[in-house]
């Protein structure tokens, strides 16, 4: 998974970013709430590491800030606060999940998982689809039955963002800020074209036009 690690604890960052590595995890990790606001708007990642009190925005800021802008990447906030109010105000911002330092890496993978069961993120470049077919997120295939169909990059993206949220609605503008993040936008015809591919792959019952409002991927 690609994990965006906000710490500016220099050993304590150290040892959470070698940790992840271990488990085989990609890792960017910064030391500011800027360096971490750059860094969100310029790639996409599967679950946000943030500590509250950093330098520049603090995490609850940043946080709060993202989830205005539509960008939905679950979020665990790492904190020495323990106070109700700090951590009603950490899940007011939109955090998916709370650890309090100190903690075991062990605690933190435990909730790294459960926040991977929640939203559907794989770790591997294989995606189940359904028993028939698969997402090969690496080769930027579509696996059916034995037939393989080559997919373009963002294809593959868009593809993978709506099983994450498979069950629910996602819009237009919802795909376009978390799967371009802060690349240029591509036009509403352009991901409408995407989809429409597709569709043709995996079945118009796969993937749910709700007109006028979005799709819904069924599993």
């Amino acid at each position: 998974m690609k994990i965006l690690l906000l710490e500016d604890d220099l050993i304590l960052n150290e040892i959470i970013q070698e940790h992840l590595i271990e488990k085989e995890h990609s890792v960017i990790s910064v030391f500011t709430g800027d360096d971490a606001q750059d860094a969100i708007y310029s790639k996409t990642f599967d679950i946000l590491l943030l500590d509250v009190n950093v330098p520049n925005i603090n995490g609850f800021e940043l946080l709060n800030q993202l989830r205005k802008n539509g960008i939905k990447t679950p979020a665990i906030f790492i904190t020495s606060a323990n106070m109700l109010e700090d951590i009603e105000k950490g899940f007011e911002s939109g955090c998916d999940d709370y650890i309090k330092k100190p903690f075991e890496l062990k605690e933190l993978d435990l909730r790294i998982e459960n926040i991977k069961r929640l939203h559907n993120i794989s770790s591997n470049s294989i995606i189940e689809i359904s028993k028939n077919i698969s997402l090969d997120k690496g080769n930027l295939i579509i696996n059916i039955n034995e037939t393989k169909v080559h997919i373009a990059q963002k294809e593959s993206e868009v593809l993978e963002y709506l099983i994450q949220n498979k069950n629910k609605i996602v819009s237009i503008d919802e795909l376009s800020t978390n799967v371009w993040a802060y690349e240029e936008s591509p036009t509403a015809s352009t991901i409408r074209t995407y989809i429409k591919n597709l569709r043709k792959i995996v079945g118009d019952e796969s993937i749910i036009n709700i007109r006028g409002v979005g799709y819904r991927f069924n599993c």
